[in-house]
Order: structure tokens, then C-alpha cells, then sequence
């Protein structure tokens, strides 16, 4: 697609350049650029960039997740709706929470949906990439949400440990062979350290299971979603460190997330 809709464009006009760009939900797209754009020039802006490959939730700034709206910006990670998963397992695990920790935070959206559920809790996020960190702050402010950057456990303030009853990690677990396999728009405009997990796809999901029962309260539950390939390797690094160990699946999402209690 060549043509440009740097003009001002009607919905029609949108709906057919996204269609002949390959966008399947051509008209959904539009819609969403439609009452996200302030004026007909920027929504025509947008439009562009989306044909042009940018993912349309960094057209848009913001991404759906678990009923909310999640900041998303250039260079984050942007949340899948599988996650959503994740984050009903972790409620349905602790549903009286206090301290939740949300680990690989990228954009901070599984602690903002966290919080949000849950109440008044004392929220940290860490991530390792700057750029994370600062569109986590923004997710997470409302809930009063502490954002650390930093190598894994490394970020977090040592008056966590022993504390935490959600400690949710979306780790990177794309096999480092397999990620110039992925769609383009992640492979193009996501950071490679929030893909690539390794040899296998489990180097960081092994780190976090072995650290975890150092943080996490009596009771407290680690939550890391993987692939339905990896979950039998990622459950037997959440056993061998301790913890005990489920995996829990949704078929419509595709999603596997594995669980692990600490007794303490």
C-alpha cells in the first residue's frame, strides 16, 4: 500500500487503506482510530502509520486489557490479551492480596489490572528496559503503583522479601531461534528483550522460579505464562524450586499459565 491519507480521510476512505494494507479487522480499525483521533488530519496520521506496519496499539497510544485502557508507547511491549488470563488466575489464587509484585512489567499492565481488582494493595513493578519503566509509572500511578528498573529480583527494595502474595512475571519466552519467526509487527516494533527467552524460551522463567521463594509471603503465588510446548520444562523449574505446582490452561486464549504456591 503506497497511497497516503496525510489528507483528511471519511471512514470509507480509512477502511479501504487499512484493507488493502492486509488489515483483517479493517473496519474495527477504523472505528478505534475514528474516536481515538481528535481531528480528521490526525485520524488520516494515524491511518498512515497504520499501514505502514506500526502496531495499532501504538497507533492508538493505548491498548485494551482486562476492561481497562493501557498506556502504550513506542518501544513497550504491548499486552496480549491471553495475559488477561494470568491475571484472573492470580485474583482467583489470592483475592485478599495485599502486596503484589509485577515482574518484566514492560507497559504494568498485569499490576494495573491487578490493583484495579483487588483494591487498595501496595503495588511494585520491575522491569529491566528504561523505556518499560516509565510507561509503567504512568499505568500504575493511580495506584499508587512503585516502578523499579532493574535485573529481575536485583530491582525490587529488599523490604519485599518474604511479603509478596502475587508476584505475576510475563517473561520473555520466545525461543532465540524462533524469534524471526514472529509477526512483524512484533518482531519489528517490540524490544527484543521482551521476546527472546533464551535457547529454549525458559532462561529467564528458571531465574524467577529459583528466586521466588525468597520473596514471596507463606502462601504467596508465583504466576509466569508460557507455551503449551513449554509448560512441562516450566513446571518441573517451578518444583524444583520448591514451589507446588499447576499449570492451568484456557483454550480459547491459548494460554498457559503455570502456578507455584510457597508454603514457607
Amino acid at each position: 500500500m503506497t497511497s497516503s491519507l496525510s489528507e483528511p480521510a471519511s471512514r470509507p476512505d480509512l477502511v479501504a487503506a487499512l484493507r488493502a494494507a492486509g488489515c483483517v479487522f479493517a473496519e474495527d480499525e477504523a472505528e478505534l482510530i475514528l474516536a481515538t483521533a481528535r481531528t480528521p488530519q490526525e485520524a488520516a496520521g494515524m491511518a498512515d502509520r497504520r499501514v505502514a506496519g506500526l502496531p495499532l496499539e501504538l497507533v492508538l497510544g493505548w491498548a485494551e486489557f482486562a476492561g481497562g485502557r493501557i498506556i502504550v508507547e513506542p518501544g513497550v511491549f504491548v499486552p496480549r490479551r491471553r495475559t488477561e488470563f494470568l491475571v484472573r488466575q492470580a485474583l482467583a489464587e489470592r483475592p485478599a492480596a495485599r502486596v503484589v509484585v509485577d515482574l518484566c512489567c514492560g507497559s504494568g499492565a498485569v499490576g494495573a489490572a491487578l490493583a484495579a481488582a483487588l483494591g487498595p494493595v501496595e503495588l511494585h513493578a520491575a522491569d529491566i528496559d528504561p523505556a518499560a519503566v516509565a510507561c509503567a509509572a504512568r499505568n500504575t500511578a493511580a495506584a499508587g503503583g512503585r516502578v523499579h528498573q532493574g535485573d529481575l529480583f536485583e530491582a525490587l527494595p529488599g523490604e519485599l522479601r518474604g511479603r509478596i502474595d502475587i508476584l505475576a512475571a510475563n517473561v520473555p519466552y520466545v525461543p532465540t531461534g524462533e524469534v524471526g519467526l514472529l509477526p512483524a509487527e512484533a518482531r519489528d516494533h517490540e524490544p527484543l528483550v521482551a521476546l527472546d527467552g533464551g535457547a529454549d524460551g525458559l532462561d529467564v522463567l528458571r531465574r524467577v522460579a529459583a528466586g521466588a521463594p525468597g520473596w514471596l509471603a507463606p502462601g504467596g503465588r508465583l504466576l509466569i505464562e508460557t507455551s503449551e510446548r513449554q509448560a512441562p520444562a516450566a513446571r518441573d523449574a517451578f518444583t524444583a524450586a520448591g514451589l507446588a505446582t499447576r499449570v492451568a490452561v484456557d483454550e480459547e486464549l491459548y494460554a498457559q499459565v503455570v502456578i507455584g504456591t510457597w508454603a514457607g
